[in-house]
């Protein structure tokens, strides 16, 4: 709101300053300091009105070392993270911006269905919560949604050809009408370690035709389905100790961020020679936001935790995460970038498939890990939760590196 206020105000009466608002670089750091300060300032009184209101964790004994002694803390702590994210995105973010409109209703939509499901296991004194297949439901929807907005959104292009960054950035007079004549509304996306490393979804399809490249929105759609339900679920998996979840994320978003910035660019794109992809740049403010409501929380989240995020955060945090990811057309760099939650994933498949297997053989379920996921495996080992999270979350600045990496490695 306040874009629209000062950029009014820069138009009408040119009053000095005002104009600082044209800059994505300018409106990020205002939003990445007003959430740090609403997580940090306003995140404490929520916790005491949890706190007030016994909205406590009921923690299930597992045998873990200091586990009994969380119980009680408070839970949903996913609300700081929502609302430190999406206030400041109200206040500084271009608010007509189709990726600033699909981040904040997936924030919107899949913290609904976090906060019912806390709602349920606290209130309702359901351990179960929600049941799983509202879940699905939920992130299917949501798959369903950003997949069709990709599809059919006409402000949702790429560049048409391999000049046209170059063309714009030596033609610094073309007009909005004229670099939107040289987009193009094809379904690419970035294959990491290939050299010419674009691929187009329709292909997948138009080897049998080239007729049907006009129904590739039926393959992209289940894609993007598939990826919103694997993060959100992996995010989900991955808030088992304090500051794990919140730590990794942050990292994950802010490589995110880079990716938003330099593809929304046409200089720094040209420059690195990736691909352009107009108006995504506006989400660097909306990222901001969620790496400054992320720190935030992590002030109270990190061990010993004052308050946990619940599906609330969780299944929220994963969802912003795979939309940024797919937006950005990184979402095949997600099984790298999101190394933490893929192999907190694993773990628990690979335990699951292999205690079933063995007791169909053998008569007797055997396990893989002494439990999964596999941050509890390292807990069982006497392996201290801070050791553990920090261990984590130096893999996670590795796996990060190697993302951005990518960039330029073809």
């Amino acid at each position: 709101m306040l874009y629209y206020l000062f950029d009014y105000l820069d138009k009408n009466f040119n009053i000095p300053g005002t104009g600082l608002f044209q800059f994505i670089s300018f409106r990020s750091a205002l939003a990445i300091i007003f959430s740090l300060f609403i997580a940090i300032v306003f995140g404490k009184k929520i916790i005491n009105y949890l706190r007030k209101k016994q909205i406590g964790e009921t923690v299930r004994d597992l045998g873990l070392e200091g586990q009994n002694e969380k119980a009680g803390t408070p839970t949903m702590g996913g609300l700081i993270i929502i609302l430190a994210t999406l206030i400041p995105v109200f206040l500084f973010a271009r608010l007509d911006n189709i990726y600033v409109i699909l981040l904040i209703f997936t924030t919107i939509w899949m913290g609904m269905i976090g906060f019912i499901d806390d709602y349920i296991k606290i209130f309702k004194k359901n351990k179960q919560g929600l049941p799983g297949k509202f879940k699905v439901f939920g992130q299917v929807f949501l798959g369903i949604i950003v997949g069709a907005t990709m599809y059919f959104h006409p402000e949702i292009t790429v560049r048409l050809d391999d000049n046209v960054q170059q063309q714009t950035f030596q033609t610094v007079t073309l007009n909005e009408q004229q670099i939107a004549n040289r987009e193009s509304k094809a379904l690419v996306t970035t294959i990491p370690f290939v050299k010419n490393n674009e691929l187009d979804y329709s292909r997948l399809i138009t080897w049998v035709s080239q007729d049907y490249a006009k129904y590739a929105w039926i393959l992209f759609i289940p894609i993007v389905i598939f990826i919103v339900t694997a993060v959100s679920n992996g995010a989900n998996l991955t808030d088992g100790i304090d500051g794990l979840a919140a730590g990794s994320s942050a990292i994950i978003v802010i490589t995110l961020g880079i990716f938003a910035w330099v593809s929304g660019n046409v200089i720094f794109s040209d420059y690195l020679n990736i691909m352009y992809i107009p108006r995504t740049g506006e989400m660097t403010i909306f990222i901001m936001a969620f790496v400054g409501a992320l720190i935030g929380f992590l002030w109270y989240n990190a061990f010993p935790a004052q308050v946990f995020m619940g599906d609330t955060g969780s299944l929220t945090i994963g969802g912003i995460i795979a939309v940024i990811a797919i937006a950005v057309r990184k979402e095949l760099l997600i099984p790298i970038l999101c190394g933490i939650f893929f192999i907190e994933t694993l773990s628990v498949m690979m335990q699951v498939s292999w205690f079933k297997y063995t007791k169909k053989k053998f008569g007797e379920g055997r396990r893989i890990f002494r439990m999964s996921p596999i941050h509890h495996h390292y807990q069982i080992k006497g392996y201290h939760e801070s050791k553990i999270v920090t261990r984590f979350l130096i893999v996670g600045i590795i796996l990060a590196v190697l993302t951005i990496v990518t960039l330029k490695v073809r």
